[in-house]
């Protein structure tokens, strides 16, 4: 395919590939651009902040790494041999390069949470995160707040990234999760738009270095599924490294009658994690639906529950061992007050550790009597919380066994997953 030829007024001829195009083009208050290595992403982010700087005199641009020794190396050094000498100066002091029309575009980094206040009061046109996964979801939303001006100029927020990093969880809620690829996604505060990109969007790259579709190849598992293939399902210190998507999660579809069924929850008044799960004659599960709702209190869970269990037969309630503790004022447990309302649960009969490796069993992906290589657990593709959090559950530190209680938001599911698992 032949690539675009951008030729501004400016007298520059910059070729780029077609996935490179639409990052530059992209409208959306945020974008995002990513997914693998190689796919051409710090320099489209350097020639677009370029194209916007000439064709916006006077405007301001903010273009940031975590560091500045990361921010050094790559963008400023790459910057040099891309900017024309005759209409742009840089200034190494202040780390700010000054176009011919006034246009800016400011080189920064956030080492540290307490760094964005450096740019407090701050005001920019245009912000642009370079591995966006390397910086916190505070430090992001504080600067995209730098946004802003009183002129007529497009205002937006442009990032790259590949998978893996301190902001690994949050990036891909906020992005991946929602927003389906090359797609427009509208929220309460505006627009996003994730642009995916691998090396094979980048033609340049494989003809100039083509061994390095080779070492990507030849990385391990993980790092081979996060570079290469851009999964956003794998990350350093995953504890469920047996999840694979395409595996684990299939399309909605009706359960077999004859199927036992069970319901498994995780129950706090920060959260009520339920699921339904079929059992079918071969020993395999089958999770069906979910609830995930905050603040109900028992009798609201309880009627949630038994509404969306109507009809059908439900062979057992299962939940953590820690219901049937007694409050030392009334003498009850959330299990009587549950049975109260006509919901009798049973005790889950696994510790924790020992549930996290039965689970991680069940997620074990081994041949079936057909030779097919499936998992004994699946999951439907409507029980989006689940999938989400499956994933992101991370390893504790202090004992690689357990998972990671923190944070807490992504463990309400995969705990009450672990009760069906023993």
């Amino acid at each position: 395919m032949d690539q675009p030829i951008l030729s501004p007024q400016w007298g520059l001829q910059l070729q780029i590939t077609p996935r490179q195009h639409t990052f530059i083009t992209a409208k959306a208050d945020e974008v995002l651009f990513g997914g693998a290595a190689g796919g051409g992403k710090s320099w489209a982010q350097l020639i677009d902040a370029l194209l916007y700087a000439l064709t916006y005199p006077g405007s301001r641009q903010l273009v940031l790494r975590r560091t500045f020794p990361d921010l050094e190396r790559s963008l400023i050094l790459v910057h040099y041999g891309l900017y024309p000498r005759a209409i742009y100066r840089y200034n190494a002091a202040t780390h700010r390069g000054t176009f011919a029309n006034g246009s800016t575009v400011e080189f920064g980094y956030c080492d540290s949470e307490n760094d964005v206040y450096r740019y407090q009061g701050a005001e920019y046109d245009v912000i642009r995160f370079d591995e966006l996964t390397h910086f916190t979801q505070q430090m992001y939303i504080y600067l995209i707040s730098r946004v802003r001006g009183a002129n007529s100029y497009p205002k937006g927020v442009k990032s790259t990234t590949n998978p893996g990093g301190v902001g690994h969880a949050w990036v891909k809620q906020r992005f991946i999760d929602t927003c389906p690829p090359r797609q427009l996604y509208r929220t309460h505060a505006g627009t996003r738009l994730f642009l995916p990109s691998k090396i094979f969007d980048n033609p340049f790259l494989l003809k100039k270095d083509p061994a390095y579709l080779k070492r990507l190849e030849n990385l391990a598992e993980k790092d081979r599924r996060a570079l290469l293939q851009g999964d956003w399902d794998v990350f350093e210190g995953q504890y469920f490294t047996e999840w694979r998507r395409e595996a684990h999660v299939v399309k909605a579809h009706e359960i077999d009658k004859n199927h036992r069924r069970y319901f498994v929850m995780d129950y706090g008044l920060d959260m009520l994690a339920g699921y339904w799960i079929a059992l079918d004659e071969r020993g395999r599960a089958t999770v069906y639906r979910e609830i995930y709702e905050s603040g109900l209190i028992i009798s609201q869970a309880a009627a949630r529950i038994q509404a969306l269990s109507a009809d059908e037969d439900i062979y057992a309630y299962l939940a953590p061992a820690d219901l049937w503790n007694r409050r030392q004022d009334t003498g009850r447990s959330v299990a009587d007050i549950f049975a109260q309302q006509g919901m009798f649960l049973q005790k889950a009969q696994n510790t924790r550790i020992s549930g996290w490796l039965d689970l991680r069993e069940w997620l074990r992906c081994v041949p079936d009597e057909t030779g097919a290589v499936l998992p004994s657990l699946r999951i439907m593709e409507n029980c989006v919380n689940l999938i989400r959090c499956m994933p992101l559950l991370q390893y504790d530190s202090a004992n690689p066994t357990d998972a990671a209680t923190q944070p807490h938001e992504i463990t309400h599911s995969p705990d009450a997953l672990r009760y069906f698992a023993a």
